[in-house]
């Protein structure tokens, strides 16, 4: 049975339209200081974006296109596991941050988008979030263009959309981000984890028995955890139990993430109606990122990519490590 899948970074689809508002708002203010008859070199025009509401078609220059490369035809140098492997030893030499319930796991990150699945412009958007460590508060985030170091928008509290209505939000906290009680031997990992599987907000009248039951489950789980913060013996366990998931496979060629760096990645079974890959500095093996591709009448085309910059234990939202 096929898996379903959350991204691990599923609110930039909604950071996305969000920003495109925050651009117009921002031209459109600066517009109105203007003399009449002159025009702004980074707005092309307006359009209508249906159900996404207003958005701006940018100049080709107001938004860097991220290209990433999906693989070639030359064979891949390791395995899946190898890979996990190595990228399980780099995990436990890396120094461990501590949080309490009360703090903020914050994170920067690239996030090349597509406001489309499989057709529109490529977005390129600087993103900083602030979780919850202890799941006892709303997420927080405040984004901007790459290419605009003073478009920041405002902070701004994220919550989960109602996948049974797109335009109700449902009123509950985020998961916990700092994943402190994790166990750190992949055998007692993969049971905490079939205990404690991560809410995929399922869609009324979903078999959740099914879904939740499947043995695959653990592994989404697993993944739905790189979004926060996995201190370095339970990220080795993670990645440990990650190589022993059948089906996931090495893709060939080299890999270049959101941010520019080559590296080599990992694609993960289950995923319905395209593909999940998570991706692995080529040399060092340290956890870049992830990527998503849609597949629509036998194609396969990006959709979004996410490259994990930085990541911090701070005391409140909107405040950097």
């Amino acid at each position: 049975m096929n898996t379903i899948e959350r991204s691990p970074q599923g609110f930039e689809e909604q950071l996305l339209r969000d920003l495109s508002a925050h651009v117009a708002q921002r031209a459109e203010l600066a517009s109105a200081g203007r003399p009449a008859g002159r025009r702004t070199p980074f707005l092309r025009g307006w359009r209508l974006a249906g159900a996404v509401g207003m958005a701006v078609t940018l100049t080709a220059g107001a938004l860097a296109v991220q290209t990433m490369k999906m693989g070639d035809q030359s064979p891949p140098t390791a395995t899946a596991s190898e890979v996990f492997h190595l990228a399980a030893d780099v995990a436990r030499q890396q120094p461990e941050l501590t949080a309490r319930p009360d703090q903020y796991v914050f994170t920067e990150s690239l996030a090349t988008i597509r406001e489309l699945p499989t057709s529109g412009p490529y977005r390129t958007i600087r993103n900083q979030r602030w979780q919850s460590a202890g799941g006892v508060a709303y997420t927080q985030a405040r984004y901007r263009p790459e290419t605009d170091p003073n478009g920041w928008s405002q902070l701004k509290v994220l919550r989960i959309d109602d996948p049974a209505d797109p335009d109700k939000e449902l009123d509950a906290f985020q998961p916990p981000a700092y994943h402190g009680d994790l166990p750190t031997e992949p055998d007692e990992l993969l049971r905490y984890l079939r205990a404690h599987p991560v809410d995929l907000h399922l869609p009324e009248g979903a078999d959740e028995e099914a879904v939740y039951g499947d043995e695959s489950m653990a592994y989404t789980t697993a993944w739905s955890m790189l979004d926060g913060y996995v201190p370095p013996r339970a990220l080795a366990a993670l990645f440990e139990l990650l190589a022993r998931q059948p089906g996931a496979v090495v893709i060939s060629g080299d890999v270049v993430d959101a941010a520019g760096r080559h590296g080599v990645a990992i694609r993960m079974p289950g995923v319905i109606g395209g593909n999940l890959d998570l991706i692995f500095d080529r040399d060092s093996h340290v956890y870049l990122g992830t990527r998503n591709s849609v597949v629509r009448d036998g194609k396969e085309s990006l959709y979004n990519a996410v490259a994990l910059l930085r990541i911090a234990i701070v005391d409140r939202p909107g405040q950097l490590p």
